[in-house]
């Protein structure tokens, strides 16, 4: 199995993809070869259909871990034991189920930036929002990437290692400028214990979470939620769908067009057709 599993991560290196899919994949071809309890190249496509069965019956994992395993085997029998004449339209993925996210107000949103008595606080929930960035990427920015002379933060190597640049905000950038003098960041932009190693992420989850309760939010939401925020309000405002796609940074227009289900403007803003039917009723004499 240990050849398998080398065979396998260097696989996955060759093809570029990120260390996190590593983390994610090894142990799912684990798992598998647990499963089977032989030598993975005596392994038949029925074998594979047999495990999604577990996971999905036995084991009820959610679509997210069966899609990750379904990915995880295709590739490994197809780039590294060169299965490729294998049916794989017969290893299914489960349909995602489309869970709208809850939406803060902007009303909200300020609430949460005022409940912070941290300045280093505020402003790290001040820039996930004010550019759309994910908590990964917020985290991962360098002092370099603030580009105060064109007004704009490049994200570097986000989700699906693609760099992107989104809007550095005046209010933003003043507040960072206060930041800057007060922290004198280095290596990280949000530095954790030491400068040399950035906030962790569970740490900025707290942060945002302890803010959020100090602000009575009772929305069942988390930190992603100043991203979902950003985008339902540049869409409320009238930015073009694709011009959000881009700042977003998603690869498929139709992940971003789910903000079409939570904005005000498409939503309590569109008049009820019931509103019609009542007021068309003839008055009575």
């Amino acid at each position: 199995m240990e050849s398998f599993e080398k065979q396998f991560t260097d696989t996955l290196a060759i093809r570029g993809l990120s260390p996190r899919t590593q983390v994610v994949y090894v142990p799912m071809l684990r798992d598998f070869a647990r499963f089977v309890g032989r030598p993975l190249d005596t392994v038949v496509p029925e074998d594979l259909r047999a495990y999604q069965r577990h996971l999905a019956v036995e084991r009820q994992v959610g679509f997210s871990h069966f899609n990750q395993a379904a990915c995880a085997l295709r590739l490994f029998f197809r780039e590294c034991l060169g299965r490729t004449d294998w049916p794989f339209e017969r290893i299914p993925f489960q349909k995602k189920r489309r869970i709208l996210p809850e939406i803060l107000s902007q009303e909200e949103v300020a609430r949460i930036f005022d409940a912070c008595s941290n300045l280093k606080h505020k402003v790290v929930l001040m820039t996930a929002y004010s550019g759309g960035l994910r908590l990964g990427e917020t985290l991962a920015l360098l002092p370099s990437d603030i580009d105060s002379s064109r007004m704009v933060i490049r994200v570097e190597q986000g989700k699906g290692r693609k760099d992107r640049y989104v809007m550095l905000s005046q209010v933003l950038l003043q507040t960072l400028r206060e930041y800057w003098r007060k922290f004198q960041p280095l290596s990280w932009l949000f530095y954790g214990r030491t400068k040399q190693k950035p906030l962790a992420p569970s740490t900025a989850e707290k942060i945002f979470k302890i803010a959020a309760r100090k602000a009575c939010i009772t929305k069942n939401v988390s930190f992603h939620s100043l991203r979902h925020a950003f985008a339902t309000h540049l869409l409320e405002d009238g930015t073009n769908v694709r011009v959000i796609q881009a700042l977003l940074g998603h690869r498929s227009l139709t992940t971003t067009q789910i903000y079409t289900h939570v904005a005000r403007t498409y939503v309590s803003d569109t008049r009820s057709p019931l509103d019609r039917i009542e007021n068309k009723k003839p008055t009575a004499e």
